[in-house]
């Protein structure tokens, strides 16, 4: 025993550091009583028994022998004594903040939340969807200058069919079908008619006066500018969800929302008097890197400030709002035929949000993340004050923040190790590789991707379809919406007795088999009484509608499902990695959308429902491979994922109804 010094073994080392045990770096040589060493294992194993947790530190008392004179001789444990763990364990630590919450229930302090961040959500589809009602497809007619030979070129493809008593305004014996993108001219030398592209565009303004299409004249050669209005915002969305957690993270979810919302509402009302289509389309994308961190920023900040027991209440209901607004945007543009008034218009009830931000106030749990512990204790309070309720002692809820501080640092420790931008890189590679380590993980990483690609196309897409129709714009858009608002309440007691997989695959295959059967219902041209001409049968074309509509409504629910799924499936060490590839996917369906209807819509109206409905029959059928996650143990880790009977060895969960 003469100075035999610390044990050097990691594991004993890193025990000291956790649980803090102060210890005697330089025992007294030669010390007269080691007899107490018994005494003190049986204070250890008592307090093992108590807490499993840490083995208390001890506070031992060395004392000098009477009578001796020594320094180094004489000394002896006088006393043992233990004291409490310094923290409570990191498997507790949410745990006991969840407890300070649910202390806190749901009262007006929450609801400020809730239904401030409802009115912003409600606030999103007027820009997220604009380019329905600001940049439609419109009919138009070329005007030709005044040297052309003919006005317009309107034969039509099966000329060599008609009578011979048809008149046109271009010769017969030149192919052209359509009479809005070119007009002919003489050719000097030979006298031959010759076609030229059309420069000038007479619109339809019957439904609406002004548009991004009519004013910037994005028709013929620049009708794809009109599904780059729309996809512009989406791609915005992919790059502002790219940066998001990071901010929000670092700089708090209240002024990521504060930031961002002021910033959207300065560029939205701003965006309705800019001169020139480029200035638009880069204030759509800003706009679009602004959503997410509005959006789910703003929902994690509700989720944080919502006890356990109604977290699954109102994550449901905060996107509500979102429904009743795609209907009342019809509301707006029915009222507000122009469109700069009508983004003007839309844009205006941002600013009652504004005064909201400043009644709210940062989440309590990332200000105990971050350490910033006497301002989360502040919030708490107000909180408590507002709640009309009685907060445990502020020693207590520090020491509870302390815990939630220490498994952060913790986690966050490894991240700082990677410190260079060149080995941020590859961690960031190796975390996207690593979904594709394992059998079941390629299964699942793939098959999820399919689906959010699929489910994201076509509820953007089905929502922007009334072109292909050839339908009221106002009508089918307030339509879209109301069918969107009973999904997420109607498909919860199905998905609690069918399970996931089933809800999901009979979703798509429903949706795939109303989008397919769309073409095949007939014109419905009827005859009108006061002439030969053929006019669209208004009944037919409702059925068509219909049809579009059940898909629409369907394609919610496996929007909806495919989220609560892939968060299933994953294992919990890389679930964020896993959805957020999902979420990738989801993305770049919504702006590949507009362009497939774009590219179709001209010549083939059809084909938008064949595509839609084939590719939601392959998203149904590619998830055979996969297992049921209803009842089922969530999976923590790979080995555990690979190893396990993901069907039938899993311990249940509870059920919906009952979270």
């Amino acid at each position: 025993m003469e100075e035999p010094g610390l044990h050097p073994a990691k594991d004993i080392t890193t025990w000291r550091k956790v649980c803090e045990v102060e210890v005697v770096e330089k025992w007294p040589l030669c010390s007269p009583d080691l007899n107490p060493t018994e005494n003190l294992w049986a204070i250890i194993m008592e307090a093992m028994y108590y807490d499993t947790s840490c083995v208390p530190s001890l506070v031992l008392t060395v004392s000098r022998s009477p009578g001796s004179n020594s320094s180094h001789f004489g000394h002896q444990i006088t006393s043992l004594t233990t004291r409490p763990p310094p923290a409570p364990p990191v498997s507790a630590m949410e745990d006991n903040f969840d407890a300070i919450l649910t202390k806190l229930g749901t009262g007006k302090w929450t609801m400020l939340y809730l239904l401030s961040m409802m009115y912003w959500y409600s606030l999103l589809p007027y820009h997220a969807i604009a380019g329905v009602f600001m940049a439609p497809p419109i009919n138009h007619k070329c005007i030709p200058p005044p040297h052309a030979s003919t006005p317009t070129l309107v034969l039509p493809p099966d000329a060599q069919h008609t009578p011979a008593n048809t008149s046109y305004t271009s010769p017969p014996d030149l192919p052209y079908e359509d009479d809005s993108c070119s007009y002919l001219t003489e050719d000097a030398m030979t006298g031959n008619p010759v076609k030229q592209p059309c420069t000038l565009w007479d619109f339809d303004n019957s439904t609406f006066t002004s548009t991004v299409t009519s004013e910037f004249q994005l028709v013929c050669g620049k009708r794809y500018y009109r599904a780059t209005y729309q996809s512009m915002y989406m791609f915005g969305m992919l790059v502002g969800a790219l940066f998001n957690g990071f901010l929000a993270d670092n700089y708090g979810r209240w002024t990521m929302v504060a930031v961002s919302t002021a910033f959207y509402t300065i560029v939205a009302l701003g965006s309705a008097w800019l001169p020139s289509l480029s200035w638009l389309l880069v204030a759509r994308f800003v706009l679009g890197t602004m959503h997410p961190a509005t959006l789910q920023t703003g929902y994690i900040l509700v989720m944080e400030v919502t006890e356990v027991k109604m977290r699954s209440i109102n994550g449901m209901v905060q996107f509500t709002t979102w429904s009743i607004a795609t209907v009342l945007f019809s509301g707006w543009a029915y009222l507000l035929r122009d469109w700069r008034w009508l983004q003007t218009a839309v844009s205006l009830p941002c600013l009652l949000f504004l005064p909201l931000i400043w009644l709210m106030g940062e989440s309590p749990r990332w200000l105990a993340v971050v350490g910033q512990h006497e301002r989360a204790l502040k919030e708490l309070k107000r909180a408590a004050k507002w709640n009309n309720v009685v907060l445990p002692p502020d020693h207590e809820l520090l020491a509870i923040m302390h815990s939630v501080q220490q498994q952060a640092a913790s986690a966050k420790k490894a991240d700082d190790e990677v410190s260079s931008v060149t080995s941020r890189f590859s961690r960031a590679v190796d975390q996207f590789m690593i979904l594709f380590k394992t059998p079941k993980l390629r299964i699942i990483t793939l098959v999820t991707s399919i689906n959010f690609f699929v489910s994201s196309m076509l509820f953007f897409g089905l929502t922007a379809g009334a072109p292909t129709l050839r339908v009221n714009p106002l009508v089918y858009v307030a339509i879209s919406g109301m069918v969107e608002l009973p999904t997420t309440t109607i498909v919860i007691p199905f998905i609690d007795y069918f399970g996931r997989k089933k809800v999901l695959v009979f979703s798509f295959l429903f949706s795939a088999a109303v989008l397919l059967a769309q073409p095949a219902v007939p014109d419905g041209l009827e005859s009108s009484k006061d002439s030969e001409a053929t006019l669209p049968s208004a009944d037919l074309k409702w059925v068509s509608v219909a049809l579009v509509m059940l898909g629409k409504m369907s394609s919610t629910t496996s929007l909806f499902m495919i989220l609560l799924y892939s968060m299933e499936l994953f294992p919990t060490e890389i679930r964020n990695q896993g959805v957020g590839a999902g979420m990738i996917s989801s993305r770049l369906g919504t702006i590949v959308a507009p362009f497939i209807m774009s590219t179709l819509n001209v010549k083939y109206p059809w084909a938008v429902s064949l595509v839609f409905g084939a590719t939601s029959l392959f998203a149904g059928v590619v998830l055979w491979p996969l297992w049921e996650s209803k009842g089922a143990r969530l999976p923590d880790t790979i080995t555990e994922l690979e190893g396990g009977d993901t069907e039938h060895t899993q311990a249940p969960l509870p059920s919906l109804r009952q979270s």
